[in-house]
């Protein structure tokens, strides 16, 4: 998987530079020193001691138990996890709401909460054998290519076989109110109403990659909820809108037929990391250009370099409208699966995926870090004006903001 150990290196490159100035002494969130969980979790120490001393705090911090939540917060977290594991749905909504605040002391009730869940997933995947008890499935693809209905089609068959679907549909958020329409929901009436089905829209908030940065909790959830096959739609804004390949067992790209330039994706980009590529709307007059996009997409992904040992990625053709294409596409999926996990690559990617977003969580806290410092609050307005009027370049402008940081944090570090 290298597109995932490049983007790796990349956060620690980002995050080392950033944290080589930092003193021993530099306060983290109080939410990483106070919270004390249990079954697995963080508290009392500094992220930025000695590593001997860190590894034994944190071996102590798994084992203690919760000592600072009030009676009212373990009852609430009680009720969540009561209600998730038995599969209700007002519960798991409630329970995604919890991990997408951005109040602090709820941050630390969503993280008690997500580590009961996951050791309560643990148990189910023992008794698995060690595979995963859900699917998941990443759709994208631009606007207009028919994703919700799409999702809502498929959705409805999967239901019908037997299984529970959960369904992430990430909504683009205004630029100016930071309001989203939550359109999503609203376009898959029949899956919304279905009681097999868990349909939740999320706000993008400004958030890059397609999906929100609680997705990948909020797929947790789900999973300890009962739903087996989860589907993260993303917002599907342009070819960079793939963050949610690293967070899914399968990544599939939606396209419409007689869209322009057919083989637009063909860079690197979108495309290389699609599993499966369907190609929609194939109906009507539209069956001919979506064969001649299915032939053109089938011929270009062969020169494109193999992510799976075990997998070629396909390309087919489907109709929401009609329902032609929809069996063969989870067919697909199927067979997708069961080649990854036969071959142990399914489980190795949400090893390394885990590690991916534990990075990039790190990295946008230590740039939250370097915002709120005040040596960096007091000089970025007069920074940034002098930017705006091109007295200064934008990169002499950071380079002076990184230096003021670095030298206010070693004075206070010194005796």
């Amino acid at each position: 998987m290298p597109q995932i150990g490049c983007k790796m290196r990349g956060f620690g490159c980002s995050l080392r530079r950033i944290c080589a100035s930092l003193p021993s002494s530099f306060a983290v969130p109080s939410f990483t020193r106070t919270c004390r969980l249990s079954r697995g979790v963080f508290t009392g120490s500094s992220l930025l001691g000695h590593s001997s001393q860190h590894r034994r705090n944190v071996s102590t911090a798994l084992r203690q138990p919760i000592q600072d939540l009030s009676a009212p917060e373990q009852r609430l977290l009680n009720k969540l996890y009561a209600g998730l594991i038995g599969g209700q749905r007002a519960s798991l909504a409630e329970s995604i709401t919890l991990v997408e605040t951005q109040h602090p002391r709820k941050k630390e009730l969503a993280q008690v909460l997500l580590q009961r869940v996951l050791a309560y997933r643990r148990e189910q995947e023992g008794r698995n054998g060690g595979k995963p008890a859900a699917f998941r499935v990443g759709l994208s693809g631009p606007p207009g290519a028919g994703k919700s209905s799409f999702i809502e089609v498929v959705g409805k068959m999967l239901t019908g076989r037997g299984h529970k679907v959960s369904v992430l549909a990430v909504d683009p958020s205004s630029c100016t109110t930071g309001g989203s329409l939550m359109g999503d929901k609203t376009r898959m009436t029949e899956l919304s109403r279905d009681m097999d089905a868990f349909v939740r829209p999320s706000p993008a908030s400004g958030t890059l990659g397609g999906v929100t940065r609680t997705t990948n909790e909020a797929i947790v959830l789900c999973e300890g909820a009962g739903y087996d096959i989860v589907l993260v739609e993303t917002v599907g804004v342009g070819q960079s809108e793939f963050a949610v390949a690293d967070m899914v067992d399968m990544f599939v790209l939606l396209i419409p037929p007689a869209g322009g330039d057919e083989l637009q994706g063909i860079k690197r980009g979108i495309i290389e990391r699609a599993d499966l590529v369907v190609v929609t709307k194939s109906d009507g007059d539209l069956v001919v250009p979506a064969r001649r996009i299915q032939t053109e997409y089938t011929s270009a992904l062969k020169l494109l370099r193999r992510q799976s040992k075990s997998w070629n990625p396909k390309v087919v053709r489907a109709s929401s409208h009609t329902f032609e294409g929809i069996p063969e596409v989870w067919t697909k999926m199927e067979s997708y699966r069961d080649a990854m996990l036969a071959s142990g690559e399914l489980q190795g990617r949400r090893r390394a995926q885990q590690r991916v977003w534990m990075w990039s969580l790190i990295q946008e806290n230590v740039l939250q870090h370097f915002q709120n410092h005040p040596s960096v609050r007091d000089a970025l307005p007069h920074l940034e004006e002098r930017v705006t009027k091109g007295a200064i370049s934008p990169g002499l402008a950071a380079d002076l903001l990184l230096k003021a940081f670095s030298s206010s944090s070693s004075s206070s570090s010194s005796p």
